[in-house]
């Protein structure tokens, strides 16, 4: 079966943090892909500074156009929100019955992962690819079980920094793929 690994996320904007996250995954760790799936509401976050869904769909195809080993997906437009993780995954399971899906997650994410919907079934189903992340260290593995953590680069970059430098004028191509940051300008974003 194809291993696919499952980078959920606002992408409010992709950046280089979040590419260089998924293509160490596809180098380093069993998946043959990533698969960007753009969440239009994350249940844990608030809406107000978010973009439109196909503004930030279509910036995540700019950054990922070129890599085979990488795809978009917008399945989680078509769900009721906000969007669970456990639907998605339930849903791409029946329309993928040849890929083995894993969710991509940084290591912060794990202490808010119990307040996430069917989080028991989740670790049941589904193995968490876990990178690391600024300011947390030591996971205890018997507190989070069918998690394999993988030693990629820490990021600590954000796309709340990106849209308040930006809101702030300030000059950051490379935090950005060039077509997304060009994009950005062109369409006067998070100013």
């Amino acid at each position: 079966m194809k291993q696919v690994g499952l980078f959920f996320g606002s992408f409010n904007p992709i950046h280089i943090g979040h590419l260089i996250i998924a293509n160490y995954i596809v180098e380093y760790s069993s998946m043959d892909e990533v698969w960007f799936v753009v969440s239009p509401h994350n249940p844990l976050k608030k809406k107000k500074s978010l973009l439109a869904d196909h503004h930030r769909l279509y910036m995540v195809e700019l950054a990922i156009k070129s890599q085979e080993m990488f795809q978009v997906t917008d399945i989680e437009f078509k769900l009721p929100q906000p969007s669970y993780t456990i639907d998605t995954l339930t849903l791409l399971e029946e329309k993928n019955s040849s890929v083995d899906f894993s969710i991509i997650m940084g290591s912060d994410g794990l202490e808010t992962f119990p307040k996430w919907k069917n989080a028991d079934m989740i670790i049941q189903r589904f193995r968490r690819i876990v990178y690391p992340r600024p300011g947390v260290e030591n996971i205890d593995l018997s507190l989070h079980p069918n998690i394999e953590l993988v030693d990629a680069p820490q990021m600590d970059i954000s796309s709340s920094f990106i849209r308040k430098a930006i809101s702030e004028q300030k000059y950051i191509p490379y935090f950005l793929p060039a077509e997304v940051y060009n994009y950005i300008d062109i369409m006067n974003f998070y100013r």
